[in-house]
């Protein structure tokens, strides 16, 4: 896609190499791009506790990661037959409390690890609206369908976002001093909480991130002035299409992916493709040879990259 006006992006000092290894963590956008990241083979860690979207959230894990603090019974309660975490998405929910424990101390102990060794870490925030349980008075990650009448929704003022990013950044370099870091906005709308409402919880976010002057990638503002239509939405107007999250790839790998690596890149999709094609007839010599072609350059990048699966 070509387009008469493009976000200035900085280029990358630590660009991301097929050497690097990467954790995300934040909103459904994480996933998106951890997607891809995945699909072009490189060593990627994507939202291990799910879907987080508040800098709080996403501090109160990471202080546990960093602390190894187990998660314990007192972390977790049991509702409509299932026992869940206030700190962590439904996903992990488990109609054993016991299997819940071990799954999430388990992932406790593998992001440790991940977080240690990582060389780029990528954060991505999705909203400053919170609810806070009236009961205990923390912000909680998820509701997991309790009734809204046991939580008191608000936004985070920026200052305290400030304070949540600056714990964060401190807690990880605790573990990783090393580790390069990179902040984004999703451009998922959170339209539920209202129009003017999620205009209000990015821009605290942007405020925030901003003021504390950290490696930012655009994703939100790319959506918002790049692809300022809705067909680069899904159906549901809120989430990205795969068109524009293809797009935002694009310009992510042209200012955060090391050049030397992208020919590989290519490849890499060029197989990938290709694996993905289906045969008229799958016993044909012409298909044969198809394969044996598509065998020999993936070993070929294997040979260069061993930690390249097909």
């Amino acid at each position: 896609m070509n387009f008469t006006t493009k976000i200035p992006i900085e280029k990358s000092k630590t660009p991301i190499s097929y050497d690097s290894r990467i954790v995300s963590l934040g909103s459904c956008f994480a996933e998106n791009m951890g997607e891809k990241f995945s699909f072009f083979k490189f060593q990627n860690f994507v939202n291990p506790f799910g879907i987080i979207f508040n800098p709080v959230s996403i501090e109160k894990l990471l202080l546990r990661i960093v602390r190894n603090q187990k998660f314990t019974e007192d972390d977790i309660f049991f509702h409509n037959d299932l026992w869940h975490c206030f700190d962590v998405h439904s996903e992990l929910s488990n109609p054993d409390k016991v299997e819940l424990l071990t799954s999430l101390n388990g992932l406790l102990e593998s992001t440790h690890n991940q977080i240690t060794k990582s060389t780029h870490i990528i954060i991505t925030y999705g909203t400053s609206w919170v609810y806070r349980n009236k009961t205990s008075g923390n912000i909680v990650a998820n509701c997991h369908k309790v009734t809204q009448n046991q939580f008191d929704k608000e936004i985070l003022p920026v200052e305290t976002i400030q304070k949540s990013i600056k714990e964060t950044i401190d807690l990880i370099r605790k573990i990783n001093p090393h580790c390069c870091l990179l902040f984004t906005i999703s451009p998922v709308r959170h339209i539920k909480d209202g129009i003017v409402e999620n205009q209000l919880s990015k821009a605290h976010l942007i405020t925030a991130v901003h003021s504390l002057s950290q490696p930012y990638f655009p994703s939100y503002e790319i959506v918002m002035d790049e692809l300022r239509d809705y067909r680069f939405y899904a159906e549901d107007m809120l989430h990205p299409s795969q068109t524009a999250i293809d797009y935002i790839w694009e310009r992510f790998s042209e200012s955060h992916i090391s050049e030397a690596h992208h020919s590989v890149i290519q490849e890499v999709g060029s197989i990938q493709k290709a694996m993905a094609h289906r045969p008229f007839n799958a016993d044909s010599d012409a298909h044969q040879k198809f394969l044996l072609n598509l065998k020999g350059k993936i070993e070929k990048l294997q040979q260069q990259f061993p930690h390249f699966t097909f």
